[in-house]
């Protein structure tokens, strides 16, 4: 029995309400079937309040929610005129910022299909998003994104229009199909005095089963797939957040990760635009700690690159500390590993554990957190890939509660997740409340649930691979389920590694393991149908920069820094350290650096900053090959 099985059909949870039996449908959240209604909704509820932030030279400029809903519908509107219709898809290659949520509400609420494009694409990539998508519209951010499209706009025959928003670098430039927001700002503002009706006539007509957003694949497995999510997923999903992730009206967010991704979408428009959060957006990719600094969020969601870059930067700080800083810093995550493991265990923390951990919050850990920009923090989340358990001990250790979660596109974001009053170590926590999930006799994680998308946009073949005709969906993910219900992920069914032995190895623990050094950036496991595992391994530029600077080792570039002796030998011993907590048959017993430095611009790499293993085996065939051709051991 699912918990919502065990609600009555109709509950109020945190000032929402929402018939609780998410497996039936009409669903409705707060009166409202559509995403679009319950925006309209939000926007003449709250109206003056802010809504979100953005940073412009420096200051952070608020907007409300009457700005969202005019900057939205002028967005519409002005589609609209220029002949956009319900059903259409609009692309959207931009970074994150207020007119990104303007774009795709205002997509929306007009019965359009909004779908994000990322940043990191290239013009081809673009090119074939826009056509297997039948992008009518594209919004680019920039010159930079607009020359993506310049390059490939004979082979997008279907785009209608262009439109810019940042016209600094392009004063002058013309061509036919490629206007400025403000024009089209302009356009939605007549079209508004001619017809100032049609924009909540619009909205009225939208329809749970209809399609809200696209978000395309990675692609690891081929060509990207465009899911179709629809507005009864997206409703379906905040109501899950209400009992799973809720926040409160008075809670400050920050948006960073690609608003492409469903869980940024998820987290930092569906949301917030349920619960009525304030979302701030980050200047940049490059300037994220900075800005978590700035706005010390309540919540914040990231990836576990994220996550492990901050536990990376603490390390090394505390290495550089004084002596005395040093003891201090060590002794206090001693007493917050002492604490967390009580609490863990269910057992009662001992007076004395209690007491030297509040000393020890109070003289080194509550300053660490304000440093990091967590001094009121009450819930973190980490998402999207997975993440080692050794490093979410180590965030409950210094006062950070961080809870794993586990979502995929097709699911419009959560399967899964640990709760605050709920959560367990190493698992991914208990499935959604509506949600149901079952392990498949190969060992697949199969989920069903109303967030379960559509299906992919115009490959009916592929969509039937992936939902049975009983609506589960199949998730290519292996893992258990305890007897409290917790799901463990072993990795996925096509990443299982059977050893020329016989034996089935599942890479991601162990690549986990070695992630969990300040010095391992991302790792691939190598071994099937081998004698033995080996690994590629990226490193983790920054830190292990420092590391051959502080021990004078010579390098001019990324090339020479992973080829000198003293770095493989570092490495080398983050491998041996990670051996020796597994059985002898996971053990790896080579390895090669990677030695270029990857951005998601490269194929190696999706744009959540994740290592796809297909084409990093092919890529780096040779290295793989000499780790075999000639074995040898590892460090050497």
């Amino acid at each position: 029995m699912t918990i919502a099985e065990k609600l009555p059909p109709q509950q109020t949870v945190r000032g929402h309400s929402f018939n609780a039996d998410l497996a039936k449908g009409p669903f409705f959240f707060d009166g409202c079937d559509t995403l679009v209604k319950l925006f309209r909704e939000r926007c003449k509820e709250l109206g003056g309040r802010v809504a979100h932030r953005e940073k412009q030279f420096g200051i952070w400029l608020a907007y409300t929610w009457d700005d969202f809903y005019e900057h939205a519908r002028l967005i519409g509107l002005g589609l609209k005129s220029l002949g956009l219709k319900r059903g259409e898809v609009v692309s959207i290659l931009s970074e994150d910022n207020k007119e990104w949520i303007y774009t795709d509400l205002g997509v929306q609420c007009v019965g359009g299909i909004a779908s994000g494009v990322y940043t990191t694409d290239s013009a081809k990539q673009l090119e074939y998003l826009v056509n297997d998508s039948d992008s009518r519209f594209l919004f680019v951010e920039n010159d930079e994104q607009l020359d993506k499209y310049l390059s490939v706009k004979n082979q997008m025959p279907g785009l209608t229009r262009v439109i810019v928003y940042d016209q600094e670098g392009l004063h002058g430039f013309a061509d036919d199909k490629v206007i400025f927001l403000d024009e089209l700002y302009r356009l939605g503002r007549d079209y508004l005095k001619a017809h100032p009706d049609v924009f909540e006539e619009e909205i009225a007509k939208s329809k749970p089963e209809d399609t809200a957003i696209l978000v395309y694949t990675s692609g690891t497995t081929g060509p990207p797939k465009g899911a179709m999510i629809s507005h009864e997923n997206i409703i379906s999903s905040i109501a899950g957040a209400v009992m799973t992730l809720p926040v409160d009206q008075s809670d400050e967010q920050l948006c960073f990760l690609p608003l492409c991704h469903i869980l940024e979408r998820l987290i930092s428009v569906f949301t917030p635009i349920g619960l009525r959060s304030t979302v701030n957006f980050a200047e940049s990719p490059e300037t994220v700690f900075d800005n978590v600094r700035e706005v010390s969020p309540h919540v914040f969601t990231a990836v576990p690159r994220v996550w492990e870059k901050v536990y990376s930067r603490v390390t090394i700080m505390a290495n550089e500390a004084t002596p005395l800083g040093k003891w201090a810093f060590k002794r206090a995550i001693a007493a917050g590993m002492a604490r967390g493991e009580a609490l863990e265990n269910g057992d009662p923390v001992p007076l004395a554990t209690r007491l030297s951990y509040a000393f020890w919050d109070f003289m080194v850990l509550q300053n660490l957190r304000r440093l990091l920009g967590f001094d009121r923090l009450r819930r973190g989340t980490t998402g999207a890939a997975p993440i080692s358990p050794a490093l979410l001990k180590w965030y409950r250790a210094v006062g950070i509660t961080l809870l794993e979660g586990y979502g995929m596109t097709e699911s419009s974001g959560v399967i899964s997740v640990n709760l605050i009053e709920k959560n367990k170590t190493g698992t991914v926590g208990q499935v959604v409340p509506g949600g149901e999930m079952r392990i498949s006799p190969e060992g697949e994680i199969q989920y069903r649930a109303p967030n379960v998308f559509k299906g992919y946009w115009n490959k009916p073949d592929k969509t039937a691979e992936t939902i049975d005709e009983d609506g589960w969906l199949r998730t290519g993910d292996v893992g258990r389920i305890d007897n409290e219900g917790f799901l463990t992920i072993t990795g996925r069914v096509k990443d299982i590694i059977i050893t020329a032995g016989g034996k089935n190895i599942t890479p991601a623990e162990i690549e986990n393991r070695l992630k969990f050094s300040p010095y391992v950036s991302d790792a691939v496991v190598i071994g099937d149908k081998r004698k033995y595992l080996s690994c590629l391994i990226m490193i983790d530029q920054e830190n292990v920069e420092k590391f051959a600077q502080d021990r004078r080792v010579p390098f001019n570039d990324f090339k020479s820094l992973c080829a000198a002796q003293e770095v493989r030998d570092l490495i080398g011993g983050v491998v041996a350290e990670t051996n020796a907590e597994f059985a002898r048959v996971e053990q790896i017993k080579d390895f090669r650096l990677i030695d270029v430095l990857l951005t998601a611009e490269d194929e190696e790499l999706t744009a959540t900053m994740k290592l796809k293993r297909s084409f990093v085996e092919q890529k780096h065939k040779k290295l793989i090959d000499e780790m075999y051709g000639q074995p040898g051991h590892a460090g050497n």
